[in-house]
């Protein structure tokens, strides 16, 4: 008798296509992007609201009152950052798609492979583009418990919160996913409008005053832009208050102290003019808000001078 008549003996057998995926996934979980775009849907907007909502609550309701409670607003700080750090993650990722992207146009050579291949980084591309909506919609929405439960703004201790959920649009082919990509992303960092600089000093604190009179450029300029210094404190701290209130677009001009050192504020003010703004809204401050007042005057920017000299 031989091997084969052996009942025990059980010859090998070559892995079918299918067994490997069965595998794959009993070892792996599923893999969205190996082969083909992940086809489950986005958590429903009003899902995603009132999951934010109970994150928040319950975080309030746990400390609140207790000797944690000092440690209340960093910690809800850092619940909306979660999800802003998500996006940026999803950004380099986004970026990867790109560089991938414009790699396989260049290798295109006519075969069905290249050409499923760089199907596949479009459709990967779209989808990311969609999960950075989402993330970024529970940003927002987070936010606005941080607002209503410490009553302050949520900003990003660095880097610039953006909104790209209305400029994206639905993708037809590898060229005009990367030009959309690239449309989006310079209206947002670079909004329309006429763009406004205000400056006013760290000290300088009336509250009142820069409302009015910054609702009285809105009102002649609905399309405005607002530009300040992003100081933490002071006149463009209220400012960036009433931008945010307003839904009114800010840039924050920042000084870069480490490039530029003591020279760092001018140098942000000749940044700051140099994008043309159509006036200076100038609140007392020191030699710096001097320096752009004067700097504008000999661009032929009017400048507007309110509070105290």
């Amino acid at each position: 008798m031989n091997d084969h008549d052996d009942i025990t003996f059980e010859p090998s057998h070559a892995s079918s296509p299918t067994d490997h995926v069965l595998q794959e996934l009993q070892l792996y979980g599923y893999r969205p992007f190996e082969d083909e775009p992940d086809p489950r849907p986005l958590p429903e907007g009003q899902i995603i609201a009132a999951s934010i909502a109970d994150i928040f609550d319950a975080m309030v309701v746990a400390l609140a009152d207790t000797r944690l409670e000092p440690d209340l607003e960093e910690l809800l700080w850092g619940s909306v950052n979660l999800f802003h750090r998500a996006t940026h993650r999803i950004e380099r990722e986004l970026d990867e798609n790109e560089i991938a992207q414009r790699r396989l146009q260049r290798e295109q050579d006519g075969s069905e492979v290249k050409s499923v291949e760089l199907e596949r980084l479009i459709a990967q591309g779209q989808t990311l583009l969609e999960r950075r909506g989402a993330f970024e919609l529970m940003r927002d929405q987070a936010a606005e418990h941080f607002e209503r439960h410490t009553l302050s703004i949520w900003r990003p201790r660095s880097g610039s919160r953006v909104d790209h959920r209305n400029l994206t649009a639905a993708m037809i082919d590898s060229r005009d996913f990367l030009a959309a990509k690239k449309h989006a992303a310079a209206q947002v960092l670079l909004p329309p409008g006429p763009k406004v600089a205000l400056t006013g000093g760290l000290d300088f604190s009336d509250h009142r005053l820069i409302w009015a009179k910054l609702d009285q450029v809105h009102a002649k300029h609905p399309e405005m832009v607002l530009l300040h210094g992003g100081s933490p404190r002071g006149a463009e701290l209220i400012a960036s208050k009433w931008a945010y209130s307003r839904k009114v677009p800010q840039i924050a001009f920042k000084p870069d102290w480490t490039r530029h050192a003591k020279a760092a504020p001018f140098k942000r003010n000749d940044a700051m003019l140099d994008t043309m703004p159509i006036g200076v809204v100038h609140f007392p401050g020191t030699g710096i808000q001097d320096n752009l007042a004067d700097k504008a005057r000999m661009l032929g920017i009017p400048v507007m001078k309110f509070g105290a000299p």
